[in-house]
């Protein structure tokens, strides 16, 4: 399904964003490291945006800076109207709860010595929601809502499997009702069962509630199923955007075509033809090494 841009603004608009780390660069000088390019994208309410690229292509520290724990050296972040980046130091509870996260390994999140009731509990202290009992209460529908019982609210993260220490990590953010939710590869450290079970999740969460999710992943499989849209990052630039059936039918930056090459899953119906592109590649290899002995 393609979400259309309308007169309405996006809920999560991206301009032109530069992301710089401190490198190392010798005795008593420091050096700072663009790591993100001038990359520009939007989300509107409702819609899943799929960000995709290798390991150290950006993605995540993108995501990072959307949700203030990065510094943003250049460009801006704009959230429903209101520009991120002049907030100032301290990041507004507002905006703490309209932009939550789920990352690849959520048990690091959660203290192994306190049940993971407690988790979402605290979230809804943390902003001063509720009582005592009407947070449990809240703690209790949301885990029904993610396919949790009451019997889980009690358990410690050492009880449970991956899978569920995931649908754990997602009641946490959605306990606070956000309007987005950055995902982190959520479902890359799992099972294959395990991500279909949680993909349909957010899914149908997403269906029941109109949140939007930036999600973020190198699983080209993934993002197809579950993205209205989709940007490719290489080395901290956007080289492609495009709707998901579009980039996946007929991808325009050759970065994009050696990424779908290299996921067979990711689109059947080109099967064989990126298996003779890459038996092709693999001869020319050989081939290019002699000529040059």
């Amino acid at each position: 399904m393609i979400i259309p841009m309308t007169a309405h603004r996006p809920l999560l608009d991206v301009r032109d964003l530069e992301v710089a780390y401190e490198a190392k660069g010798g005795m008593f000088r420091k050096r700072m490291t663009t790591v993100v390019k001038g990359v520009s994208f939007h989300i509107a309410p409702g819609e899943t945006y799929g960000l995709v690229g290798e390991s150290g292509s950006g993605k995540s520290t993108t995501g990072r800076a959307i949700l203030r724990l990065a510094d943003i050296a250049g460009g801006t972040v704009t959230f429903d109207g209101t520009d991120v980046g002049a907030m100032g130091s301290r990041t507004p509870l507002s905006y703490r709860r309209d932009v939550q996260a789920v990352y690849q390994d959520p048990g690091a999140s959660l203290n192994p010595r306190h049940r993971v009731g407690r988790a979402v509990t605290d979230a809804l202290k943390r902003h001063g929601i509720g009582d005592r009992a009407s947070r449990r209460a809240k703690a209790l529908e949301v885990f029904e809502q993610v396919g949790l019982t009451a019997a889980h609210l009690d358990r410690f993260p050492s009880e449970m499997s991956g899978g569920q220490l995931q649908r754990v990590a997602i009641a946490r953010a959605l306990v606070l009702e956000p309007r987005l939710v950055i995902c982190d590869e959520a479902v890359s450290a799992l099972d294959l069962s395990t991500q279909s079970q949680i993909i349909n999740l957010l899914m149908d969460l997403q269906k029941e509630s109109g949140v939007s999710y930036l999600f973020i992943t190198h699983d080209l499989g993934v993002v197809r199923h579950i993205s209205h849209r989709v940007g490719v990052l290489k080395l901290g630039e956007l080289v492609e955007e495009n709707t998901t059936d579009a980039l996946f039918e007929a991808p325009q930056h050759e970065y994009t075509r050696s990424l779908l090459a290299a996921s067979p899953s990711s689109s059947p119906e080109g099967r064989d033809e990126r298996r003779a592109a890459r038996q092709q590649r693999r001869v020319a290899v050989p081939s290019a090494l002699r000529q040059a002995s």
